[in-house]
């Protein structure tokens, strides 16, 4: 079973209270990834992910935090931060060493397949896969697919007969 990391994004846009279109958009196609899709993949956040939603000026916090309970937390260790680092140095990834940077250096470390994000300007972008790829190569790690959740989407299963 394919492994997704589901980005702060992700989750955010789950448990929104915005009434935007853009905002609208997003918290429809992700609960419907979530009611659809979820069961297909061994789902995980980061410790990073944790630490973002915990934030006390994050509006939605409560409702965060309880959306993504009981899903499996891959720690933040000395290895992730380095990767994190290096993507940063390489311009894969924005500075801080945290936020991005954590994320896409978590789903390597961890042999996840997807990143499943609407961060579209620093994550899903597809100008970076390319960038991503020869940095992973190099470092002799898979890169993740980042994606958003209509991207990443299989047909219902058919009946059973």
């Amino acid at each position: 079973m394919a492994k997704v990391y589901l980005e702060t994004s992700f989750v955010s846009a789950c448990v929104t209270a915005r009434t935007d279109a853009g905002s609208v958009h997003r918290k429809r196609v992700s609960l419907e990834w979530w009611g659809t899709q979820r069961h297909r993949y061994e789902l995980a956040v980061s410790d990073e992910v944790v630490t973002e939603l915990s934030q006390p000026s994050y509006p939605q916090r409560e409702d965060a935090l309880a959306f993504i309970g009981g899903i499996d937390s891959l720690a933040v260790t000395p290895e992730v931060t380095e990767l994190a680092r290096i993507l940063i140095d390489q311009r894969v990834m924005p500075a801080p060493l945290a936020g991005d940077a954590i994320h896409v250096a978590a789903a390597m470390f961890y042999h996840v397949e997807f990143v499943l994000s609407w961060n579209v300007r620093h994550l899903a972008n597809p100008n970076k896969v390319r960038h991503l790829a020869t940095i992973c190569m190099r470092l002799r790690f898979v890169p993740p697919q980042i994606v958003t959740p209509d991207a990443l989407w299989e047909p219902p299963d058919e009946p059973s007969r």
